[in-house]
């Protein structure tokens, strides 16, 4: 198997890049503003995967494109305070594309917000390819974007594996058939992941080394 696997395709927040504190403090303050006294910490948890769409137009089918504003204008002005690395995540992409690796970047983000976050951890030289939010009709789990990212590394998901912290990503891989992988710092819990089954689990990002035969 290990041989075959030419190809990693990567969520970005919570997975590469440690954008927890972001996220939930801009949907704290988003809730805040519509929603006074209503959301905790834990509260918010459950939206971090999904689509800001399809977090907020379940609460307001009227007013959630507003809802989309204050929170982007909010994450925006606070994305390089509080975003930072996960621990050997920089060293174990360089090493996959020193190895040969093709890489791509699938995250239910819009594209102007993963530049910020590529370029703020130095991870912008590796990736070949970025499918973002605004690239798709649709977000993870449907296949779409992974198989858009595949088609454009000119690979297949039998040579592919996605690797990600949220069930949207596990369930994308399987979606669009390739090998999937969680990683156990998920701000979910790796109890969350496991119960989608995911291939494999990393307790670090070097651990998914030895799986592609590095």
């Amino acid at each position: 198997m290990s041989n075959k696997i030419d190809t990693v395709l990567f969520d970005l927040d919570g997975t590469l890049i440690d954008t927890n504190e972001l996220i939930i403090s801009s949907f704290l303050h988003t809730m805040e503003t519509y929603y006074p006294g209503q959301y905790k910490r834990e509260d918010v948890l459950p939206f971090l995967g999904p689509s800001l769409q399809d977090t907020f137009q379940p609460m307001s089918p009227e007013g959630y494109e507003e809802m989309i504003t204050t929170y982007r204008t909010y994450n925006l002005a606070n994305h390089d305070l509080l975003v930072k690395g996960f621990e050997g995540v920089y060293e174990t992409v360089r090493t996959l594309k020193e190895s040969g690796f093709h890489l791509g970047i699938v995250t239910t983000k819009r594209s102007d917000v993963v530049q910020m976050g590529l370029k703020l951890t130095g991870l912008d030289e590796f990736f070949e390819v970025v499918v973002a939010l605004d690239h798709v009709e649709k977000a993870k789990p449907d296949p779409e974007p992974l198989l858009k990212a595949l088609n454009q590394l000119g690979s297949s998901p039998d040579r592919a594996i996605m690797v990600g912290d949220n069930h949207h990503d596990i369930l994308g891989g399987k979606n669009a058939g390739t090998k999937t992988v969680g990683v156990a710092w998920s701000i979910k819990g790796r109890e969350h992941l496991e119960q989608y089954n995911p291939d494999y689990m990393l307790e670090n990002m070097a651990d998914l080394l030895p799986i592609l035969g590095v």
